[in-house]
């Protein structure tokens, strides 16, 4: 029981730790070079006058990608040529740019960015306050979506998807309950829960295991 305790304690120091490990994998080059091409999850803008909204998640690149996924959002006015991706990128502010990166590459292309992945801010963490921001989209963002709990210095505030109500201190311990969300438990940053409508268990690493998969993006089309 004592070396159980003594490993708890140490798992956030090894978190922390991998959180801001700069590893060779991850240079600029190799980012340069990943994979953009498109998996055919996106409509055609040239097919597809109608808005579209729509938010993606995709394993992070490297060793990142063990403990948990990156997010981003997709959006393409009415009759717009493109997409217009939104999301927050760690390597430009390790460089001295922003850390918001906005651009019009493929919504569904292969991700290969490098950022930190805890406790937040992340990526995650911009995703999950934009869906605060509209909930209309009523997003459930994925368990393994590390960083969507950070809240800074506040303690409550609405779901992602804006069904219901969390309450989480740094990130790091907290409790959440909404309609899309059902019930989650985060200890450390590790999501664990239970989704009654998806009939899903949420778990850390792996995200959610049961009838529902996030293997698609979640899409919004507002009426004409």
């Amino acid at each position: 029981m004592r070396r159980r305790a003594k490993w708890m304690l140490l798992l956030p120091v090894i978190l922390l730790g991998l959180a801001h490990a700069d590893r060779d994998a991850d240079s600029v080059s190799n980012w340069r070079l990943a994979s953009r091409a498109p998996v055919g999850l996106a409509p055609d803008p040239a097919n597809t006058s109608e808005a579209v909204v729509q938010v993606y998640a995709a394993r992070a690149a490297h060793w990142r990608g063990d403990f948990g996924v990156h997010t981003w959002i997709a959006a393409k006015p009415t009759n717009a040529p493109a997409f217009t991706v939104y999301e927050v990128t760690g390597f430009q502010v390790r460089r001295g740019g922003p850390a918001i990166r906005i651009s019009q590459r493929s919504p569904d292309g292969r991700y290969g960015d490098s950022y930190r992945i805890w406790p937040g801010p992340n990526s995650n963490t911009f995703t999950a306050f934009v869906l605060r921001q509209v909930p209309e989209l009523r997003v459930d963002l994925p368990a393994h979506a590390i960083g969507k709990d950070y809240l800074g210095a506040r303690v409550f505030a609405r779901t992602p998807s804006g069904t219901g109500a969390q309450a989480s201190i740094f990130g790091v311990l907290g409790l959440l309950a909404g309609t899309e969300e059902g019930l989650e438990v985060n200890v450390l940053g590790l999501t664990f829960g239970l989704d009654p409508g998806d009939l899903a268990l949420k778990l850390p690493l792996v995200g959610s295991i049961g009838l529902d998969a996030w293997d698609t993006p979640h899409s919004r089309r507002p009426s004409q």
